[in-house]
């Protein structure tokens, strides 16, 4: 990923007002559906973590889940390492081809 956070522009969040990602109680279950086939929830996560994002919905999770996930893990010094590292290993062992393989194939063909 580079730098200038470009995964935001692939956000499946990015045609949705904002006003409904960043709400409270029952309505943080429709917020979360948003992210679910999302490609770059991952990348969204770590950057809400890494920069202790306090409110809405991000990655799909909620602010309190968050919070809950860094009071497990306060060793974690970059969210992002060590979630890409996860996913990177997750396709390496299942076998499947990682998504970013598939556009680096995809913007080769173009």
């Amino acid at each position: 990923m580079e730098a200038n956070e470009s995964w935001s522009e692939r956000a499946a969040c990015r045609a949705v007002d904002p006003e409904e990602l960043f709400v409270e109680g029952a309505a943080q279950h429709r917020a979360k559906a948003v992210c679910s086939g999302c490609l770059v929830r991952t990348e969204c996560l770590a950057y809400a973590l890494d920069h202790r994002i306090e409110h809405g919905v991000w990655g799909g999770m909620t602010e309190r889940e968050r919070r809950a996930l860094l009071r497990r893990r306060p060793t974690v010094t970059s969210w992002r390492h060590l979630l890409e590292t996860a996913r990177w290993e997750h396709e390496r062992r299942s076998g499947a081809p990682g998504r970013h393989r598939q556009e680096s194939r995809s913007a080769e063909a173009g």
